[in-house]
């Protein structure tokens, strides 16, 4: 991590056009885009340039799952190719993120990047002490700095870590410390269901740890369709993992002297989980009080901001990424950055819009989503048609065979006939979501969508099975 930077108009300067708390990926474009412009910018970051996503986040985990994902496609060989033998390691893709990735999770390429726009990156953790003030407690002190025009705040998320007893007294792992692992642990326990557990538990659990996911909700992933939620269990249960669903962690111990690494006790109703190593993925959590929003009039306590649709919470202060509750997404991040850019420059562009985001959680089947669920759906007051078809339904599926499971749900407005949420899983379920969300973001109907001419044999075909399905 670097030091103070000196940008373009000095490390000692105390004013600048805009100021940016938090430099991760959409503070960081932001930052990068208006010093370009031709404005003095500062941006304040006490952790590293670029934020959870490169370091900690997606990019590295998506180094390990495509390791995992590998070694599972290896093990498919004798049902598609032949014979194969594979020793699972972990080794690989740990160089790759500290290599490739993190650069050893330092971040002076960025900082550098954002310097070389013109920019001033300050070390530290920013408050706004007033609608255009920023104090920034760093390594030599607090440190006062004025906006002309704007501040941004991107501050992020933490790792939330429940009041389970016991736990913080242990050497648990978060999502930052499994990513900086060099070998998989002989056995691991995930507290957590949801898209960061499950996609590092499987991951884990191909590379060759014994895994147990402890899950509180009646089921996994439980903020999208229940048929997402029975896939992945009926998946990673064939994998080996054990799932202990609708069961809460009571208390949890550590006991240090039990080989290499200790060993993790959890304690459930009636059961108990022995680990090796303890993930902790239970969501993630806000700070607006040490952010200091209550110097702009608004709640303290909230878990969210409420910006307008050009991300404004204030005059002059603008909102962009986790805190705004509209999905913890590097992409929405940058969406939001590029609306609050085109804001504060003077440029025309369409306001924010949030009925078509997308979302995928990167498990082997991908779960793709985008919109609405049924149950949000209906909870809103649509009247609604569902289409649904497994992905076996279409030529492409039946070719995979093994490692194909899947299928398409459609949540159709019945009313206007336009699809207000979908849900796409399989191999590539992620990718085949990319004609979901364009017919949710524009409002395409589901009769324009019939119309149209899918590729054969391709995974999309199985979207006219479910558009079909509509019907019924």
């Amino acid at each position: 991590m670097a030091d103070v930077v000196e940008g373009a108009h000095g490390a000692d300067v105390a004013e600048s056009d805009v100021i940016v708390i938090g430099m991760g990926p959409g503070g960081e474009a932001a930052a990068g885009e208006l010093a370009e412009a031709g404005l003095s910018v500062i941006g304040v970051e006490s952790r590293l340039v670029g934020g959870e996503c490169p370091y900690y986040g997606c990019i590295p985990s998506k180094m390990i799952i495509r390791a995992a994902n590998a070694v599972a496609e290896a093990r498919r060989v004798p049902e598609l190719a032949g014979d194969a033998s594979v020793r699972p390691s972990l080794a690989p893709a740990a160089r790759r993120i500290r290599t490739e990735a993190t650069d050893s999770w330092d971040d002076q390429a960025a900082a550098d990047r954002f310097v070389g726009k013109g920019g001033t990156l300050v070390r530290g953790r920013g408050r706004i002490t007033g609608p255009r003030t920023v104090v920034v407690a760093g390594p030599d002190g607090d440190r006062e700095f004025t906006a002309r025009r704007a501040i941004i705040v991107n501050p992020g998320t933490e790792p939330a870590v429940p009041p389970i007893p016991g736990l913080a007294e242990t050497p648990f792992w978060t999502n930052r410390d499994i990513l900086t692992a060099t070998e998989a642990p002989e056995s691991l326990c995930v507290l957590g269901g949801g898209a960061i557990g499950l996609e590092l538990a499987q991951a884990f659990a191909r590379l060759g740890s014994r895994v147990t996911i402890v899950e509180a909700a009646d089921r996994l992933l439980s903020i999208e369709e229940p048929e997402a939620s029975e896939l992945l269990a009926t998946v990673l249960g064939a994998e080996g993992l054990t799932l202990q669903v609708g069961t809460a962690a009571k208390a949890v111990r550590h006991d240090a002297g039990a080989g290499p690494d200790g060993e993790f006790t959890v304690e459930l109703e009636g059961d108990q989980v022995r680990a090796r190593r303890l993930l902790v993925a239970t969501g993630r959590r806000t700070d607006l009080r040490s952010l200091g929003i209550a110097a702009l009039g608004l709640p303290a306590d909230a878990r969210f901001v409420d910006p307008d649709d050009r991300m404004r919470i204030a005059d002059g202060v603008y909102a962009i990424g986790d805190i705004t509750g509209k999905g913890a997404f590097t992409h929405m991040s940058m969406y939001q950055s590029g609306i609050v850019v085109r804001d504060i420059l003077g440029q025309p562009g369409t306001p924010a819009e949030y009925h078509a985001v997308p979302r995928v959680t990167f498990t082997d089947p991908e779960i793709g989503a985008v919109g609405l669920t049924e149950a949000q759906a209906r909870a809103a007051g649509h009247r609604l048609r569902i289409g649904f078809a497994p992905l076996s339904s279409s030529t492409r599926g039946w070719i995979y065979g093994p490692g194909g499971e899947g299928f398409v749900k459609l949540v159709e407005d019945a009313d206007s006939g336009v699809l207000v949420g979908a849900t796409s899983a399989g191999p590539s379920g992620g990718e085949v979501l990319s004609a979901l969300t364009v017919a949710v973001h524009a409002r395409v109907t589901t009769a324009q969508l019939r119309r149209m001419i899918w590729a054969y044999p391709t995974f999309h075909r199985v979207l006219d099975t479910a558009l079909a399905d509509l019907e019924t």
